[in-house]
């Protein structure tokens, strides 16, 4: 497997030599591995990151969604992230940063691949948080609203019809595990109405912080891993990525203010960019903010009901939308 990877590194980026360096991270459940190769020669520079899908022969998940529904789920991922960098990451713009990818291959039938990518950090993406200020939060916004304005109202050919990993239709084991009652019976009215958005795009589908690299300025951030992008409404993004770098007091503090800068950068990006009505955009989506968050509760309740991304803020939100139903 190895030496099919130099090979395929060395094809893609005419480098004379490669080194595997050191590996970054290890995919959920044993997928494989994401590792940064050194390169001698070439055209792309001196690193590439490699992503490399060999499906394990006996599966492991850390909460113990070991089933064939997750499996195949995880295989699909890797398949819509292929086809992500093949057909449509090339039109992101320096607003909405994403790694360059040199090849992706498939290789083999059981759902091994490997995808080649930029290093986000010799492009100058190079740093990390685990908390953000305030104005590092607009950061990662201003990417959310530029990325939703380039694909508004596109059809995701080959993506997920619907993104985001925790969409209900792909999560019906943790659904059946739920003990909120009226959430359960509630689930799917809340995906209709995110679904039946007029106004829709491509989301990132795993906005979390972790997946957004920060500029070594300071003045902007690059996003990575779409494993889960495809289509639905952008506020889904936004509350996802709140939920992952904002506790209970803050969700409550900055609410107001972070909503209305994303929607003036979604406003000022799609206004240069297409001819729609702005103002009924960010009335529907505003209006789905609540949805967005019920619906990723739904998924928690399911899957790991004591997790800390559940407090009073989500619940509060959820009990608003169960009454509007």
């Amino acid at each position: 497997m190895e030496h099919n990877i130099l090979q395929l590194i060395a094809q893609a980026t005419a480098a004379t030599t490669v080194e595997r360096k050191a590996l970054i991270q290890s995919l959920w459940s044993g997928y494989g591995e994401i590792a940064r190769y050194q390169l001698t020669g070439g055209v792309v520079g001196c690193h590439v990151v490699v992503k490399s899908v060999v499906p394990p022969v006996q599966q492991h998940h850390p909460r113990g969604w070991n089933t064939d529904l997750s499996h195949q789920r995880k295989l699909q991922s890797y398949q819509v992230e292929m086809a992500w960098y093949k057909s449509w990451a090339l039109r992101c713009d320096y607003h909405c940063r994403v790694p360059d990818c040199y090849t992706v291959a498939a290789l083999d039938e059981i759902g091994s691949c490997l995808l080649v990518l930029e290093d986000i950090d010799d492009a100058g993406f190079s740093v990390r948080k685990s908390e953000l200020n305030l104005l590092e939060i607009k950061l990662c916004l201003n990417w959310l609203a530029h990325f939703h304005s380039q694909f508004l109202q596109q059809v995701p050919t080959d993506l997920w019809p619907v993104g985001c990993y925790w969409h209900l239709a792909t999560r019906p084991d943790e659904l059946a595990a739920m003990d909120n009652r009226e959430l359960q019976q509630a689930a799917s009215e809340i995906d209709r109405r995110l679904s039946a958005a007029e106004f829709k795009t491509i989301v990132h589908g795993d906005a979390k912080l972790d997946n957004f690299c920060f500029a070594d300025d300071g003045l902007s951030v690059a996003a990575v891993d779409f494993q889960y992008v495809g289509g639905g409404c952008g506020i889904k993004d936004v509350a996802y990525f709140f939920s992952s770098c904002l506790d209970e007091q803050q969700c409550v503090r900055w609410e107001n203010e972070l909503l209305d800068y994303y929607f003036q950068q979604l406003t000022v990006a799609v206004s240069a960019k297409n001819d729609i009505d702005t103002g009924a955009l960010e009335k529907e989506w505003r209006e789905l903010y609540a949805f967005a968050w019920a619906d990723f509760y739904r998924f928690l309740n399911g899957w790991m009901p004591g997790h800390w991304k559940i407090n009073r803020y989500v619940q509060k939100l959820t009990a608003k939308v169960l009454k509007q139903l």
